[in-house]
This record gives structure tokens, sequence and C-alpha cells, in this order.
């Protein structure tokens, strides 16, 4: 039965990387008839029905000089702010939790989720990123920038109290997570999502199989 798209959940660098390798190979060969190892990857198919995405949080090593009031006062021009007695999991889109000086905050962002902008930009993680991460803390390139870095939601918000409370980290952000069909949507629409947006369950082990190419 031929399927009308695969959509890459995880493996994007692996896959782009393949595909490098595989073109270079297949220019060096002479003799290339299209059998060769290095045209395929291994691969496992899932049913969007059967994918689950987990939230990716963020924790931030210091917050840019400013005190944990003065934050707060930047953050409420753009968000509702409300202090939790509970860890502040998100229960929708354009909801935060925010962990910072041994308290929970809840943010909700006061803008319109429907922009005229792409509707990459009205993910969760562009609006931290766009409103809080980058104006206000000062984060550069999220893929590189050392004082930012990312908890997958699997290891549950314990894990954000921890990682600050350890004094590693000076505040942590938690994410309402990315839905497959806005995967889909970006995809078909030729976009990317930002770094580090989504975490996928169920995720198989690494270095099940491998493929030696000489």
């Amino acid at each position: 039965e031929k399927l009308g798209a695969i959509y890459i959940a995880d493996g994007h660098h692996r896959s782009a990387a393949a595909s490098r390798v595989a073109a270079e190979l297949k220019r060096t060969n002479p003799a290339h008839n299209g059998s060769e190892p290095y045209n395929s990857i291994l691969v496992v198919s899932f049913p969007e029905t059967e994918v689950q995405i987990l939230d990716y949080n963020r924790v931030v090593k210091d917050i840019n000089g400013l005190s944990a009031s003065m934050l707060l006062d930047r953050i409420e021009e753009y968000f509702e702010v409300f202090s939790s007695d509970l860890p502040a999991q998100p229960e929708s889109a354009g909801s935060f939790g925010m962990y910072l000086a041994g308290g929970w905050y809840i943010l909700r962002f006061k803008g319109d989720l429907v922009s005229n902008n792409t509707i990459k930009d009205d993910l969760d993680v562009s609006i931290l990123s766009d409103k809080i991460l980058s104006p206000v803390l000062g984060i550069g390139d999220h893929r590189t920038d050392p004082r930012i870095g990312f908890v997958g939601g699997i290891r549950g918000m314990a894990e954000l109290e921890r990682q600050v409370d350890s004094g590693d980290w000076e505040v942590a952000f938690a994410l309402f997570p990315i839905t497959v069909s806005q995967i889909m949507t970006l995809a078909d629409a030729q976009k990317t999502t930002p770094p580090k947006t989504t975490w996928f369950e169920p995720k198989l082990a690494d270095g099940l199989v491998s493929l030696a190419l000489d």
C-alpha cells in the first residue's frame, strides 16, 4: 500500500546526513546502479494516531542582570502573570509555566494566537522566544547559546524545579506541547519548527541496528 506522505518526526539531522553521504558516494561511484546500501536508510513508520508529542521545556542560566521582580515586570508587558502554589503545567496553547526564585508562575499570552504572520510565529516556542528569551533574557541562537538548556517533558515538572534549585540554572519555562497536526501543517507549507520544539514518544533505542558502508 502506498503512503501519500511520510513526515519525519525525529531524526532530521541523521536523515539529512544520510542523504548527503549517499549523494557523495553516488558521485564517486562510476558503477552506481541504485542497489548500493548507501541508497537506503532504516526507518520506522507510525500512524499519526500512535505518536505522542510531549512538551519540550527550557531552562536559562541567568536572568540577564535583572532581579526577579524586574523580570516579572518585563514579562507583564505581553503576559498576564499569576503566582501558583503548584507546578504550573500549561493546560492550553498560549499558556506557560515559569519557575523562578523557588516559586511557580502561570504566564498567559495577551496577544492573538491567530496572527497575520505564519503559523510558525504562533507556536508557543516562538512566542516564548520572541517575547521573553531573546529580548528580555538576551538568549541568542538557541542551537549554540550556552545560557539555554532543554528538558524533555518526559522528565516532568519536578526536573525543572530540581535544575533551578540546584543553582545551575536560574529560571525554567514549561510549555504546552505542539500538536501532530501543527507539525504536518508546517511541513506541508515547507516550513520548519524552531529548535527543540518536539519531544516525540515512543523513542526508539539508538544503536539497535547499524549499517557499515565500508
